[in-house]
């Protein structure tokens, strides 16, 4: 019985850990800028870590080009940024978890 408790409480011990790292982790990706370009860098999205766009950036340049065009290089640049951004926040949730993939869990992007 003994040796059941024991290695109940270091199961405890890592999850609350985890819980620790996970929190920590989910600091640092609210910190995560990415940007996201297109055509050029005629086009300039910056994302935060949550997904928010921060800002949008059009080149002189780019307002003489038809409307559709920059409104498909404006989808391209926050696709980007958006691909930029998952990348990031992977990398960032596998440090806290040391590698270890919870199954079942996708990051909402």
């Amino acid at each position: 019985m003994e040796l059941i408790m024991t290695d109940f409480s270091k199961i405890l011990d890592k999850a609350k850990e985890l819980e620790a790292k996970m929190k920590e982790s989910q600091q640092k990706i609210k910190q995560i800028r990415v940007e996201g370009v297109s055509g050029s860098n005629s086009v300039k999205i910056t994302l935060d870590g949550e997904g928010e766009m921060q800002t949008i950036k059009l080149s002189d340049e780019i307002m003489k080009e038809e409307k559709t065009i920059i409104e498909d290089l404006i989808v391209a640049a926050h696709n980007s940024a958006k691909s930029q951004l998952k990348s990031k926040t992977t990398e960032e949730i596998s440090k806290a978890t040391g590698g270890f993939g919870i199954p079942g869990f996708k990051w909402p992007l």
